[in-house]
């Protein structure tokens, strides 16, 4: 199987990623209560998507999922502690089949001020290297969100656009559009 192209060469079923404290593999129904409580209106302050309002809207979002991981459009993941298997959070690498794959992520409240979220989108980053064949990935951000800021400036991701755009909750978000290059295998010469 050949690894360096997007969509359904990448069996993502299969991905799990391990870091130094994180685990983070695809998305299953088994988180669905987790992700439904701790997906809340705090949370999504500065994100598109607004929390669920009925557990059903969350099983239709992991199934949703599931069904594009299987396809290879998508590689929705939870996040969890490799120490304890505590759920922290989502990530994503989105659009994967694209030149233009999207990154998004969302930690829970209560682990919050660790670094986990930098941990797990560097994770995706490299995941994305080692598997994709991208022109550069998408980390959009709302201005005002300092903290998610820094973590596609820690990636060299460099502001390219901005634009506004109205979330599922009626709440206009002004966003900072970060791309973020791949790294070039070094031993290739040219």
């Amino acid at each position: 199987m050949d690894e360096t192209k997007n969509g359904n060469d990448l069996n993502i079923l299969t991905q799990n990623i391990k870091t130094q404290r994180l685990i983070i593999k695809p998305i299953t129904l088994k988180y669905k209560k987790v992700i439904f409580t701790e997906f809340t209106n705090e949370i999504t302050t500065h994100m598109y998507p607004k929390p669920a309002k009925r557990i059903e809207e969350t099983i239709e979002f992991i199934e949703t999922s599931m069904r594009e991981n299987e396809e290879g459009t998508n590689f929705q993941t939870v996040i969890l502690s490799k120490e304890t298997r505590e759920f922290l959070g989502c990530g994503g690498a989105h659009n994967i089949h694209t030149k233009t794959p999207e990154l998004g992520i969302w930690i829970k409240k209560s682990a919050h001020s660790h670094g986990y979220g930098k941990e797990a989108v560097t994770a995706l980053k490299k995941w994305a290297d080692e598997h994709l064949d991208y022109e550069y990935l998408l980390y959009p951000v709302v201005k005002e969100n300092h903290a998610s800021r820094r973590i596609p400036e820690a990636l060299g991701g460099k502001i390219e656009r901005e634009y506004d755009e109205i979330n599922m909750q009626g709440k206009s978000l002004h966003l900072l559009e970060y791309r973020i290059y791949p790294i070039k295998n070094k031993s290739l010469k040219s």
